[in-house]
């Protein structure tokens, strides 16, 4: 007779419980903007002929990481 494992329900880590997401944000966004430097640097990069770029996390859009 063979009895089924219970799996025991552990809580997250508090390291993983309050891990920030950011959201990723285009050049558009960072020029209304202007608060971060992070966002500064970025629009300066994107200002200039022939940049490409793929966006840059927004320190103001973290939020509270998906448990």
């Amino acid at each position: 007779m063979s009895k089924k494992a219970t799996k025991k329900n552990t809580p997250p880590s508090s390291i993983d419980k309050y891990k920030f997401n950011m959201k990723v944000v285009t050049s558009d966004v960072c020029s209304r903007c202007k608060k971060c430097e992070r966002g500064r640097r970025y629009l300066e990069e994107m200002s200039q002929p022939g940049a490409i770029g793929k966006g840059v996390p927004c320190i103001l859009t973290r939020g509270r990481a998906y448990v």
